[in-house]
């Protein structure tokens, strides 16, 4: 363990590691964000349907909330990642565009397309263009504090979020549950400490080292949290992660493991088991998981706790952050930039 707080000493110069930590303070924080922001007439307002415009770490907050109120929220909710939006939008839709930064280029143009259909428009932003644009149309406006990479500020944009749905009627109050939550996992925050000899963050990383993890839950609870986990790898630990969910996988993918020959030592699967799990649902993942290690598979299992919904929700955000980010670290790299989208955004802006 000494080595590994040598490791964030040396490689972590963006203090990642601090980012995470604080997650319950940002969650905190959101709920007040959201309670304070102005809504102005949309409170009044009846929608037919919901749709979150992000991209990225902007958008993961939109797929939790999508996921945790499938079966409480009374209208269609959709994350949409691109520069248009469905042909349903119209003025009784409501539009929710977030975007951290407030210059993520398919969300400005998403805007652009509410705005010329007539929809609702809710902002979530730190500021930027989309700020400025919000501002200027006199629109719903939450700002959330800068100085995030955006995948950090997940405790912000999904406590606010949550909190959003329930100011405009779409949900029962989480607020107590969402503080709860951020009670549960701070107390849990030493456990991840480089200096805990059973951290374990560190010894799910230890597991995914050196494989291209390709993670596995149940549609009905966490497969937003196996796309988070996916993305938290590759951008925090510089390497490849795929996701997917029971039980669409068992219908193509599961045959794609059976000729795996040559790199099977490279692939680890990760199963996320959950206790509200559809019955069917968790024989499935007792199948496949018995398949794979038939065949020598590398399979690690990741069972959430028996606790309210939303608070095993943010413990697996959290185990799963901190699994990434020890990850990197064992990897050698810096969990902070991402020099390839930096790159990536460079060329487009020279492209008119």
């Amino acid at each position: 363990m000494g080595d590994m707080a040598a490791l964030k000493d040396r490689l972590d110069s963006g203090d990642m590691f601090g980012k995470i930590w604080a997650m319950p303070d940002h969650m905190l924080e959101g709920i007040r964000l959201a309670l304070d922001a102005d809504l102005h007439e949309l409170e009044a307002e009846t929608f037919h349907s919901v749709v979150i415009s992000g991209m990225g770490g902007s958008a993961i907050g939109g797929d939790i909330a999508r996921s945790y109120l499938s079966r409480e929220i009374p209208i269609p909710m959709i994350v949409q990642r691109h520069y248009r939006l469905p042909g349903f939008v119209n003025k009784r839709c409501l539009v929710i565009c977030s975007s951290y930064s407030g210059d993520t280029e398919e969300t400005l143009s998403a805007y652009d397309d509410a705005l010329s259909r007539g929809a609702n428009i809710l902002v979530i932003t730190s500021g930027g263009k989309l700020g400025e644009l919000a501002f200027s149309e006199h629109l719903p406006l939450v700002t959330i504090p800068g100085g995030l990479p955006p995948r950090a500020a997940l405790g912000y944009s999904l406590a606010a979020l949550l909190t959003l749905m329930f100011r405009l009627g779409l949900c029962v109050a989480p607020m107590e549950d969402i503080k709860e939550a951020a009670s549960i996992i701070r107390a849990r925050l030493n456990d991840y400490s480089p200096e805990n000899e059973n951290n374990p963050a560190l010894s799910l990383a230890e597991k995914l080292h050196k494989t291209i993890p390709i993670i596995y839950a149940g549609q009905d609870n966490l497969d937003a949290i196996a796309a988070r986990f996916k993305g938290q790898i590759c951008e925090n630990a510089k390497c490849l992660a795929f996701a997917n969910v029971f039980p669409e996988f068992n219908h193509n993918e599961l045959v794609g493991w059976g000729g795996l020959t040559d790199i099977e030592d490279d692939l680890s699967t990760v199963i996320i088991r959950d206790e509200q799990d559809h019955p069917r649902i968790r024989a499935r993942m007792d199948i496949v998981g018995g398949y794979m290690k038939e065949r020598g598979r590398r399979v690690v299992e990741v069972q959430v706790e028996k606790l309210p919904e939303l608070s095993r929700i943010f413990l697996l955000i959290q185990l799963t952050d901190f699994a990434s980010y020890y990850l990197a670290l064992l990897n050698g790299v810096d969990p902070t930039p991402v020099a390839a989208i930096d790159q990536l955004k460079k060329r487009l802006s020279e492209i008119r």
